[in-house]
């Protein structure tokens, strides 16, 4: 049978659907690219904002209107129960057995009876997954780590994510060894949060250091990680493995100390600027990515203006911008002094303007250089990647993807660096 798969949100999802996808391709199901073809519709939903859902809801109704089985998991359903029962949906999961999709298909197909569980949070431990090959991506995203327990006020993800837990160590190191061997050089450690990764007594440095061995393991990139885990072990690891890329992605989430605090954020903005400075200090050319949401409640204009001041001071090469959503259940909702829709449009607006400025100031600094690049994709004449600082660069050659050349930077040109092969 064909299916086709509909990926909302993180780069958890992302590993997931590749999961789910590997696993009815070794069934013998074929992978059909437009939903219009496919007798099958997989949607592994999204939570982290109204938008999201929003989104995640509308794809369904669309499945269901095409009058294909339609199979929903994710976060969205996890977090909507009772809205998506009502959706006469033919299989309906939470985030728990997107492994047994295979299964539940099998199952349908035998009784053409709708299935329906979902979990209580004490049964959520980690579920076993693997994938032996990226078919859609050069970098090879791996899932470590579920669940988070920072309960962060303004988001829903620890309550449809549940409690902490990692992949055992072996595992991850033995899913690794066969993605190299199946030809990606780029591993992407990835989690809802990553830094918390405990296994055998096993920490994420642990790990780190045991897949540097893996011959033919070019690169190590963490997804994401919270300033507050990286220690002194695990920036030394960042300083003295030539293995981890020359980015880090460090969510901020806000620029001033009165909305961290409302946040319950773990840090304030002294704290996060000396650990910054003492990164840069040991990798003075990094990337530092982040995460800012605008418009929280108690968010007045001077204290957003406090945000583009601090962003401008901590000089990150890109931020990744967020309106505030409202997401009932979390304490943030329930706070008075709600931004305004449109004056969080406005602020996210400006924001993003500084973001593109900020980007362009990083990848103008590169111009003359000679950076490795991991080729992606080739077109025409041309081939594009990235590098290690997660540079996008252009040559106008055609190049070899998955594989990673040493390019001399020699201009900069609506948003990505142009290169040619030394």
């Amino acid at each position: 049978m064909k299916f086709h798969i509909i990926t909302l949100g993180c780069k958890v999802n992302t590993y997931e659907s590749e999961v789910i996808k590997e696993n009815l391709l070794k069934e013998n199901y074929v992978y059909e690219e437009s939903q219009d073809n496919a007798e099958i519709i997989i949607i592994n939903t999204c939570s982290v904002t109204n938008m999201a859902d929003n989104k995640s809801k509308k794809m369904v109704r669309h499945a269901k209107r095409l009058g294909k089985i339609v199979v929903v998991c994710g976060c969205s359903s996890e977090n909507n129960q009772k809205e998506y029962e009502s959706m006469d949906i033919d299989i309906l999961i939470g985030n728990k057995d997107k492994s047994k999709i295979y299964e539940l298909i099998e199952n349908y197909l035998r009784t053409l009876n709708s299935y329906e569980k979902f979990y209580q949070d004490e049964e959520y431990d980690f579920e076993d997954m693997q994938v032996d090959k990226f078919n859609s991506h050069t970098r090879a995203f791996v899932k470590i780590q579920d669940g988070c327990n920072n309960f962060c006020s303004y988001c829903i993800i620890p309550y449809v994510r549940k409690n902490l837990r990692s992949k055992d160590f072996d595992k991850a190191v033995s899913e690794i060894k066969t993605l190299v061997k199946n030809g990606h050089k780029e591993v992407v450690l990835t989690g809802i949060h990553t830094g918390s990764y405990n296994s055998n007594n096993k920490n994420l440095k642990d790990l780190i250091q045991e897949i540097s061995k893996i011959e033919g393991l070019e690169r190590i990139r963490i997804s994401s990680i919270e300033i507050t885990e990286l220690n002194a072990d695990m920036l030394e690891e960042i300083k003295n493995n030539s293995k981890v890329v020359n980015h880090l992605h460090i969510p901020l989430q806000a620029g001033s100390n009165e909305i961290l605090k409302r946040m319950n954020r773990k840090y304030d903005l002294e704290y996060f600027l000396n650990k910054l400075a003492f990164i840069r200090s040991i990798k003075p050319d990094i990337s530092i990515t982040t995460d800012v949401i605008v418009g929280h409640p108690y968010e007045t204009k001077e204290l957003f203006l406090k945000t583009i001041e601090t962003c401008k001071n901590f000089k990150f090469s890109k931020i990744h911008v967020f309106p505030y959503s409202k997401r009932d259940g979390t304490p943030s909702s329930k706070m008075p002094n709600q931004v305004d829709e449109s004056e969080k449009k406005l602020r996210s607006k400006i924001l993003n303007e500084l973001s593109k400025d900020l980007e362009k100031e990083y990848y103008l600094n590169h111009i003359g250089k000679n950076l490795k690049v991991l080729v992606e994709e080739c077109r025409e004449n041309e081939s594009v990647g990235f590098t290690s600082n997660y540079l996008k660069v252009k040559v106008n050659k055609v190049l070899k993807p998955n594989d990673i050349y040493e390019i001399k930077i020699v201009n900069y040109e609506n948003g990505l660096l142009i290169g040619e092969l030394i």
